[in-house]
């Protein structure tokens, strides 16, 4: 699957709801011995909107990424619930990379066994992540098609006719290992994470339009912190010019330094129509906190290079990172959800906190004339951050601010409701994970003034938002450093505790099927930030 970002321009812990697919054990034509299915690791009604063109290249090479089930996963879910809440004596007792590996991780001899029968079918074998609970592995189709019992074809898609690759039937491993792993990212390619076109629009104040750093900075109430001494990573499936943020910077005195860069799996090849969606996250980052630390962690937009990327921004230990890329939850198998799910929870244990882009096509993300959410934004341990059109006053003062009606909201279909939301959760989410969580200025008019691709322009969406709220997080946690507290981490159990307090409550605007209403809503969960009061509300619960 391929990624696409949002651009214009404690009680009951979550749980991931499996696919309608059961698990079943049975013999394999490729394999003497019984093996076990993976549930949910199969496109849904592939044949129904696809039409199957043939078998893939024998000598066509894939990557795939193979996630293992944590040890103790429900006590993993506690120590989430209790390190992420305030009121609990564990709050801020993050892991450490290695604590975490000790208590939850796999074995050694649990990652040998998997990583041994990989290589006996031949696979190329990568070493296995922080927590041992990712092993990369890749190979020709003939050979995936051995290891996991299943059978590749190539597709085209009815409606797009885009050509991908996909796996026939859910794929299988033997039982000695089933217990072991989880799911198998990268056995197919069908969607993309999205990403959309930045709109044209009046210009506001920027040099080609758009909101200014002292305009953004000015409307949430930034003052005094520049994210000195902090750091952000940044989830990327494309890449960037330095030239063009050297100019950006310039242009607003900004001392920022030049970003480092990871690339993941390779990178995501030559630059692409999302370079302009790269320089957006590092423009604004720098716009709102100028001192903080940037890697880019550049990867392949694919199943595989999206748990991999992930995966490497919890290995490296990044305390924020800001996403803008990603696709309706009916866009993905359930696997591959839950397999990223993984990755984010081995990041809230470690006191990592990750910001989401909800999507720019309001309460139908899917655009298939229904009520849909966008995934990471969805998930229990990301905080989903949705659009707002900002206001602010010649004296760059907060004003007014109202919903995006492109801003991405509602219900979740794969996951429960968490404990920490249960007491705003609307009924008509059916007990469903809501989102989204907290929204920003995102309305393409005015937008925020970047300098992209050689020339100056607005851009707009919940791309912009969620690095606005990013850098708030960067911004917290060098004031929590100063106080001696911990990082912020995942942010929603202390958002959530803060009930509004800090926040811009947003009480007009619709996103479609929902509007916006006081407290908590689909629209703009509990608002936008007031940088000073928010950080105070937080640093003293």
């Amino acid at each position: 699957m391929t990624l696409r970002l949002k651009l214009l321009v404690a009680a009951a812990t979550p749980a991931l709801l499996a696919a309608a697919i059961p698990a079943a054990s049975a013999a394999s034509p490729h394999s003497d011995s019984a093996r076990t299915s993976l549930s949910g690791d199969v496109l849904p009604g592939l044949a129904s909107h696809a039409v199957r063109t043939g078998d893939v290249a024998a000598g066509q090479r894939i990557s795939v990424a193979v996630s293992l089930t944590p040890r103790n996963e429900s006590g993993l879910d506690t120590f989430i619930a209790k390190v992420s809440d305030p009121h609990s004596t564990s709050y801020g007792h993050y892991l450490t990379k290695a604590q975490f590996a000790a208590q939850y991780g796999r074995s050694s001899a649990d990652v040998k066994k998997v990583t041994d029968y990989l290589r006996g079918q031949g696979l190329k074998v990568g070493a296995a992540h922080s927590g041992n609970l990712l092993v990369d592995a890749s190979g020709t189709a003939p050979q995936l098609e051995k290891a996991f019992g299943t059978t590749l074809a190539n597709w085209k898609d009815s409606a797009t006719g885009r050509s991908f690759y996909a796996n026939t039937a859910a794929p299988s491993v033997p039982a000695s290992i089933a217990s072991i792993v989880g799911s198998v990212s990268g056995l197919n390619n069908q969607a993309l994470l999205r990403h959309q076109a930045p709109s044209s629009v009046t210009p506001h104040n920027g040099p080609g339009g758009g909101y200014t750093p002292a305009q953004i900075k000015g409307g949430y109430n930034v003052s005094g912190s520049t994210g000195s001494g902090q750091k952000v990573a940044l989830l990327e499936f494309d890449g960037f010019q330095q030239s063009n943020i050297t100019a950006y910077d310039s242009h607003y005195g900004l001392s920022s330094t030049a970003p480092t860069v990871s690339k993941v799996d390779g990178g995501s090849g030559s630059l692409g129509d999302g370079q302009v969606e790269v320089e957006l996250d590092i423009e604004v980052l720098n716009a709102v906190a100028p001192a903080a630390k940037i890697t880019v962690f550049e990867g392949p937009n694919s199943d595989a290079g999206e748990v991999d990327t992930y995966q490497a921004i919890v290995d490296s230990g990044t305390p924020v990172t800001s996403i803008s890329w990603g696709a309706a939850e009916s866009q993905r198998t359930a696997a591959n959800i839950n397999a990223v799910d993984a990755v984010f929870k081995q990041g809230a244990a470690e006191g990592l906190g990750f910001f989401a882009a909800s999507g720019d096509s309001g309460s139908d993300d899917a655009g298939n004339g229904g009520k849909s959410v966008d995934y990471p934004a969805s998930d229990p341990y990301v905080t989903g951050v949705g659009g707002t059109t900002l206001t602010v006053t010649s004296a760059n003062a907060w004003s007014k601010e109202t919903a995006w009606s492109g801003g991405g909201g509602g219900a979740s279909t794969k996951f429960a409701v968490p404990s920490w939301q249960s007491s705003v959760a609307k009924s008509q989410g059916n007990g469903k994970r809501q989102v989204p969580d907290v929204s920003a200025l995102a309305n393409p008019s005015p937008g925020v003034s970047i300098y992209s691709q050689g020339s100056w322009g607005q851009v707009g969406g919940t791309s912009a938002a969620a690095p606005e709220w990013a850098a708030f997080a960067a911004l917290y946690n060098q004031q929590a450093a100063a106080a001696g507290k911990a990082n912020l981490g995942f942010a929603n159990p202390a958002l959530y505790t803060a009930a509004g307090t800090g926040f811009h409550d947003i009480t007009s605007g619709s996103n479609g099927a929902y509007s916006a209403a006081a407290g908590w809503d689909f629209t703009t969960g509990w608002g936008s930030y007031n940088a000073a009061t928010l950080s105070s509300t937080l640093l003293n619960q």
